[in-house]
C-alpha cells in the first residue's frame, strides 16, 4: 500500500477536475433509448475524472462487460491505458474492489473463494484474470 501511495504522488493527471461520479459501473448505468444514463450519485464529488475513466477500464478488463473498452475510450476521447499513471491508477482502484469485498466476507461468506483468487491474481500481477461480480 504505501508502495502504491509513493507511486501515486507524482502522476500528473491530464485532464482538469471536474464533477465525477466516483462509481461508474455497469449497475449504476440506465439504458434508455436516448443514450446511457448514469445513476447512483452518493460518491458524487469535485476529483480528477481519471478516477472514474480508470473505474470503468477495469470493470471493463475484470468483468468483461458489454461494450469493449477500446470503444468507450474512442467516443470518450481518451484512452486511459495510454495515460503514464495508467497501472498505479489500476492497481490502487484493483485494490481499492478487493478490499470492500473483503471486508464484506463475513456477511457474505459464500464470496471467500473470489475474494482469495483476486487477492491471489494481484500478488501474481495477473492483470488479466477474470473476475466474478460479488
Amino acid at each position: 500500500m504505501i508502495q502504491l501511495e509513493t507511486e501515486l504522488n507524482p502522476v500528473q493527471f491530464t485532464l482538469p477536475q471536474g464533477l465525477i461520479q466516483g462509481a461508474p459501473q455497469h449497475r449504476n448505468a440506465l439504458h434508455t433509448p436516448e443514450g446511457v444514463v448514469l445513476r447512483d450519485w452518493d460518491t458524487l464529488a469535485i476529483g480528477q475524472p481519471e478516477w472514474d475513466l480508470i473505474t470503468i477500464e477495469v470493470h471493463c478488463r475484470r468483468f468483461g462487460y458489454g461494450l469493449p473498452y477500446e470503444a468507450f475510450a474512442d467516443e470518450y476521447g481518451l484512452d486511459i491505458t495510454l495515460e503514464p499513471g495508467y497501472k498505479t491508477l489500476a492497481a490502487i482502484r484493483e485494490l481499492r474492489m478487493v478490499t470492500t469485498n473483503a471486508r464484506k466476507m463475513h456477511h457474505a461468506p459464500e464470496t471467500d473463494t473470489e475474494v482469495k483468487r483476486r487477492v491471489q491474481g494481484l500478488r501474481d500481477n495477473d492483470t488479466e484474470l477474470r473476475w466474478h461480480i460479488l
